[in-house]
């Protein structure tokens, strides 16, 4: 995972929302749910935090949405 750097942690829902954002402005993302796929193979892990990954390259134009974002659920 060189060419990815880690933009995002929270709940799914939340990064599932951003993951769309960043989708609508055609910029790849990757989601890592460790609780998922830990319930998947059949242990448990702690948390039900995800994480949102992107191309290290998308970042500069990401940088706005993600910004974007974070105001909008600091508002809340």
């Amino acid at each position: 995972m060189k060419e990815h750097t880690k933009v995002y942690t929270g709940t799914t829902i939340l990064t599932n929302r951003l993951a769309f954002l960043l989708d609508e402005a055609n910029i790849a993302t990757l989601i890592k749910d460790r609780h998922e796929s830990g319930r998947l193979a059949g242990f448990g892990t702690t948390g039900g935090s995800c994480e949102l990954f992107i191309y290290k390259s998308d970042y500069e134009v990401a940088e706005k949405i993600i910004s974007n974002f974070k105001e909008e659920l600091n508002n809340e």
